[in-house]
């Protein structure tokens, strides 16, 4: 068996994407939680959990992941748009478990958590943070 240095690890972006990513997923459901337990209505709390975690999911993805700078509003755009699939699939899933399956909202969204986990790398990788590729120099 190979051994792999911790620092190499942390060099991975695959190892920071996962990271983050279950950073915010825990940082999503703690958001979701906190209002659903006092009693605020679980579809509210989903929406209000989504904007949080995908602002913060912005910035860590962003800076610590992707390392990209500039245009940031286009790259905003192209990050919430990888998620607005998510979040319809969500929406539409969670009234099923919690009114369908008789399930808690708490229980039914922590199944539902990781939902756009698989699909979120290829899609920031390759569409929200995605950079043309450097120009080649001219000869001089």
């Amino acid at each position: 068996m190979v051994a792999v240095s911790p620092s190499r690890l942390v060099r991975d972006p695959r190892v920071r994407f996962l990271a983050v990513g279950a950073f915010n997923t825990g940082f999503a459901y703690v958001v979701y939680a906190a209002l659903v337990l006092p009693g605020a209505p679980y579809l509210l709390a989903l929406l209000v959990a989504h904007v949080a975690s995908v602002l913060v999911a912005f910035v860590l993805y962003r800076r610590l992941v992707f390392g990209v700078r500039g245009r940031v509003l286009g790259d905003l755009w192209r990050f919430w748009s990888v998620y607005l699939g998510a979040l319809a699939l969500n929406v539409a899933l969670l009234p099923l478990l919690v009114e369908g399956a008789g399930l808690s909202p708490l229980l039914a969204q922590g199944l539902l958590a990781g939902l756009s986990a698989a699909s979120s790398w290829l899609g920031h990788s390759r569409f929200s943070f995605r950079r043309p590729p450097a120009a080649p120099e001219a000869h001089r």
